[in-house]
């Protein structure tokens, strides 16, 4: 009697174990589930809130390549329409693409200041000394995408938008280091800051 008393014991005992385990598990797949939801949410913050940005980059580049004085800032303005115009087609598609499966639109958790949408584009219309202009406004634009590439590379899941935002880093970077060098600027990069 008493075996059988110790043997249902231990059964009990294990199946509380397997119920345990199986609750740490069914846990770990829900804060699984709960971590690649956010960083879902923040793939489709970053193509959204990206789409804008470049939009306002092309409508000031576009006023460069009419009033562009210099070769580099009229060369500068076509590369900025042609490249963005095209990665606004990539963004488009895969924020379409993860609002059909269901990804909540989070957010980068930049201010619009940080992300470089300060709105001054219409200043570039009647601007003196217009390269400088658009210099001075374009670095710190750049520097935003930077910042919202930064953020979806360290925390977002979705791999064409992390390819996206690889080349952004890396394009907008060597064309903020080409703008300070034209505007005789020799301050550090944002990311020398870290």
């Amino acid at each position: 009697m008493r075996t059988k008393i110790l043997s249902l014991v231990a059964c009990a005992a294990l199946g509380l174990l397997t119920l345990a385990g199986c609750a740490g598990h069914d846990g770990d797949h829900e804060t699984g589930a709960a971590t690649a939801s956010s960083g879902l949410a923040l793939d489709r913050a970053f193509a959204a809130e990206m789409i804008p940005h470049h939009e306002s980059a092309i409508e000031m580049a576009e006023i460069a390549q009419d009033r562009g004085e210099s070769a580099f800032v009229r060369e500068l303005a076509a590369n900025i329409v042609k490249s963005q115009a095209d990665e606004i087609e990539t963004l488009t598609a895969a924020e379409t693409r993860l609002a059909n499966a269901g990804a909540e639109r989070g957010s980068l958790g930049l201010a619009d200041h940080m992300a470089g949408m300060s709105g001054e584009t219409d200043s570039l219309k009647t601007a003196d000394r217009f390269d400088e202009a658009f210099l001075k406004l374009m670095i710190p634009h750049h520097e935003g995408a930077v910042a919202m590439s930064k953020v979806l590379l360290a925390k977002g899941q979705d791999p064409e938008l992390k390819a996206v935002a690889q080349a952004i880093l890396v394009a907008q970077e060597k064309e903020i280091l080409k703008m300070r060098s034209s505007l005789g600027v020799d301050a550090p990069m944002p990311s020398e800051h870290h």
